[in-house]
Protein backbone atom coordinates (compact mmCIF):
# COMPACT_ATOMS: atom_id res chain seq x y z
CA UNK A 1 0.00 0.00 0.00
CA UNK A 2 1.14 3.32 -0.96
CA UNK A 3 0.36 6.32 1.50
CA UNK A 4 0.35 10.19 0.58
CA UNK A 5 1.15 12.85 3.27
CA UNK A 6 -2.64 15.03 4.46
CA UNK A 7 -1.98 18.74 3.78
CA UNK A 8 -1.47 20.45 7.21
CA UNK A 9 0.08 23.90 7.57
CA UNK A 10 3.02 24.05 10.16
CA UNK A 11 4.46 27.23 11.34
CA UNK A 12 8.72 27.02 10.77
CA UNK A 13 11.51 29.26 11.56
CA UNK A 14 15.15 29.09 10.18
CA UNK A 15 17.25 29.53 12.93
CA UNK A 16 20.58 31.59 12.91
CA UNK A 17 22.85 29.60 15.22
CA UNK A 18 23.27 26.24 16.97
CA UNK A 19 20.70 24.94 19.11
CA UNK A 20 19.65 22.03 21.42
CA UNK A 21 15.44 21.22 20.85
CA UNK A 22 13.46 19.32 23.34
CA UNK A 23 11.15 17.03 20.82
CA UNK A 24 9.62 13.97 21.28
CA UNK A 25 12.03 11.44 20.43
CA UNK A 26 14.31 13.55 22.53
CA UNK A 27 17.01 16.50 22.50
CA UNK A 28 18.38 17.03 19.05
CA UNK A 29 20.58 19.42 17.66
CA UNK A 30 19.82 21.85 14.94
CA UNK A 31 22.78 23.67 12.85
CA UNK A 32 22.40 27.31 11.64
CA UNK A 33 20.32 27.19 8.40
CA UNK A 34 17.75 24.58 9.74
CA UNK A 35 14.55 25.23 10.15
CA UNK A 36 12.79 24.54 13.10
CA UNK A 37 8.94 23.31 12.85
CA UNK A 38 6.44 23.35 15.06
CA UNK A 39 3.98 20.53 14.30
CA UNK A 40 0.35 20.27 14.42
CA UNK A 41 0.42 18.88 18.54
CA UNK A 42 2.57 21.57 19.63
CA UNK A 43 5.70 19.41 19.46
CA UNK A 44 9.46 20.68 17.87
CA UNK A 45 11.94 19.31 15.78
CA UNK A 46 14.27 20.65 13.38
CA UNK A 47 14.57 20.23 9.41
CA UNK A 48 17.83 20.11 7.25
CA UNK A 49 17.29 22.87 4.41
CA UNK A 50 17.07 20.52 2.05
CA UNK A 51 14.96 18.08 3.11
CA UNK A 52 12.03 21.19 3.95
CA UNK A 53 12.46 22.45 0.69
CA UNK A 54 11.65 19.52 -0.67
CA UNK A 55 8.77 18.64 2.05
CA UNK A 56 6.99 22.26 2.57
CA UNK A 57 5.98 25.18 0.63
CA UNK A 58 4.51 29.02 1.72
CA UNK A 59 1.03 29.42 1.96
CA UNK A 60 -1.12 32.70 2.29
CA UNK A 61 -2.35 33.71 5.13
Amino acid sequence: MKFQKKPVVVDAYQTDKDMYIETLEGVMHASPGDWIITGVNGEKYPCKPDVFEKTYEPVSE
